[in-house]
């Protein structure tokens, strides 16, 4: 299991966490509240935080396929929810 993680600084971090998590509620298992969520996704497990101004998201996967797989995925999904401000995403992988 191979893990990634970034800190997005954006004054919305809950209400993206939120809006992530509602959205893929309808097809994957997830939790989540106003400050932390989770969900289960195929190609791996993604963890979100919101933490002052930030959203920490940490990926787990099994293979890089399934890493890029998961990046693309849940970044796409964000910028889509955040369209009214430019988020720069900065991997870091463990």
């Amino acid at each position: 299991m191979s893990g990634s993680e970034t800190a997005i600084a954006t004054e919305h971090a809950s209400r993206y966490l939120q809006q992530l998590c509602k959205h893929f509620a309808h097809k994957r298992p997830v939790t989540f509240d106003e400050h932390a969520g989770e969900i289960s996704f195929t190609a791996g497990e993604c963890r979100l935080r919101a933490e002052g101004g930030a959203l920490r998201i940490l990926l787990e996967a099994p293979s890089a396929e399934d890493m890029a797989q998961l990046k693309d995925v849940v970044i796409r999904h964000l910028v889509r929810f955040a369209f009214r401000e430019e988020l720069a995403v900065d991997w870091q992988d463990a």
